[in-house]
């Protein structure tokens, strides 16, 4: 087999599984505990188990894959004749995921690049397809850690949250803690900046903000060709209607997805959730 530079992510990315296979992406899962039991996000749990858990106020936690996982993942893929690997993972302000790569990485018998994105969900997913893409053009490890970052400054996030208590139970919200405090009647639309879920607007009302988060994004992307992932957690009806509004009003479209997040990230913001990713390509 020819040697290459292979490209691993995380369970987070959401990436479609052909996609994946297509480029030869690796992911590695994170775990959802729910209750006393752990199990692996994309194989061993549903969103719709999580939806339902959640809906019921059951205990519902996450955690980030061994540096054991990680070890294995990169033995694996260097016996099959890579022989460079980046790891490119969601932020490090939300997870340990990207640590638990690091740690496996210096022990690994070929050369890992661990980056930190400061990504989620199919921002952190695009991020992985550029490095995927300039490796199989012929890059270096380098040159796929530089088509991440490239890709990861020209990406945006933005979220609607039917309710912000699965993102204060979780600690996920930083700044927005303080913002909104305790005006928990708000619709709150939000954003990853510098990694973190940050706030971003305050809506009244869930149709009002829905729309306000369809102006926000339509505005980022403006003309230039773009790549576009419509997020949600148990609302495919909202979630297809924005993207079907989206595709007419963002002339510069190139790819469109439309997808239901996995149970690391519907754990910690709930159902309902819609998130945009704008990606500049």
């Amino acid at each position: 087999m020819s040697r290459h530079v292979a490209i691993v992510t995380d369970s987070t990315a959401y990436l479609p599984a052909r996609t994946m296979e297509r480029h030869g992406i690796t992911a590695v899962p994170l775990t959802v505990v729910l209750g006393d039991r752990a199990l692996e996000e994309g194989t061993e749990i549903s969103t719709r188990s999580l939806a339902q858990a959640l809906q019921k106020r059951r205990p519902v936690t996450t955690s980030r894959p061994s540096p054991r996982l990680f070890a294995e993942t990169y033995r694996r893929i260097a016996e099959s004749g890579a022989d460079g690997i980046v790891s490119l993972h969601l932020s490090a302000e939300l997870s340990g995921t990207h640590d638990a790569a690091v740690v496996a990485a210096r022990e690994a018998a070929v050369p890992v690049r661990v980056v930190d994105t400061g990504m989620i969900a199919m921002a952190l997913g695009f991020c992985a397809l550029a490095a995927a893409e300039a490796a199989e053009a012929g890059g270096t490890v380098d040159e796929a850690v530089t088509a991440a970052e490239k890709r990861a400054a020209a990406t945006s996030a933005y979220f609607y949250v039917d309710t912000l208590d699965y993102l204060r139970r979780g600690g996920r919200i930083g700044a927005a803690q303080a913002l909104f405090g305790s005006a928990l009647a708000v619709k709150p639309l939000l954003q990853l900046a510098g990694g973190r879920i940050e706030p971003l607007e305050k809506v009244r009302t869930a149709s009002k903000a829905i729309a306000r988060l369809e102006e926000i994004a339509a505005d980022r992307a403006g003309g230039a060709p773009v790549d576009i992932a419509v997020h949600h957690l148990a609302a495919p009806d909202r979630a297809t209607a924005l993207a079907d509004r989206l595709r007419e009003r963002v002339p510069g479209l190139a790819d469109l997805h439309v997808s239901e997040v996995g149970a690391v990230i519907g754990a910690h913001t709930g159902p309902g959730l819609l998130g945009v990713v704008v990606s500049t390509r």
